[in-house]
């Protein structure tokens, strides 16, 4: 019967462990930049799990102590938040980060880039029905952004000049070849 409840006598320890781990992770989650949970890059998924890990492991092994957990916990924080800042400079932000990418262009998808994003045109339908979108048509362009959101730009009537923010987000996408996003393709 060991297997299924262990000894009794330790259950006490990990109950505080698990505790104080608890609250320690929330104090250096607290302490640190909110992008740690807000906002999933990559560098932001990493230290979820690896803080995740530690507080499990911390709580439940016998032979982690409670300082290894925390030294652990604080060290995976301060990485993130060094990582964070090395976003900064643009050859570390393209190292860490995924780029703006096109997936649909004046109503027509490319589906090169759906592909290389690991999407399907099911998984775009979905997100623009989702949106209120319901015709190609009607979508100037689709961004799909560095953190994994999707934008979506209508096509005005008026064929107005793109936004500047808009503007931004092609500056900076992959493989996207329209130099001049002002002008319609036809």
């Amino acid at each position: 019967m060991w297997w299924l409840t262990g000894e009794w006598a330790s259950l006490g320890a990990v109950v505080g462990k698990a505790a104080l781990i608890y609250l320690a992770a929330l104090l250096v989650l607290r302490l640190s930049q909110r992008r740690t949970l807000a906002e999933w890059t990559i560098p932001d998924f990493v230290t979820a799990v690896a803080v995740g890990a530690v507080v499990g492991r911390t709580a439940i092994a016998s032979t982690q102590s409670f300082v290894t957990g925390v030294v652990a916990l604080v060290t995976f924080v301060v990485l993130h938040r060094v990582i964070n800042l090395a976003r900064f400079k643009p050859v570390f932000g393209r190292l860490l980060e995924h780029q703006v990418r096109v997936l649909v262009a004046h109503g027509r998808i490319r589906e090169d880039q759906l592909r290389l994003c690991g999407l399907t045109t099911g998984d775009l339908f979905a997100h623009l029905r989702q949106r209120g979108v319901f015709e190609l048509s009607g979508i100037r362009y689709v961004l799909y952004e560095t953190t994994g959101g999707l934008t979506v730009v209508p096509e005005e009537d008026d064929a107005g000049p793109v936004p500047e923010l808009v503007r931004a987000g092609l500056r900076e996408s992959r493989d996207f070849p329209e130099r001049t996003p002002d002008r319609r393709r036809g």
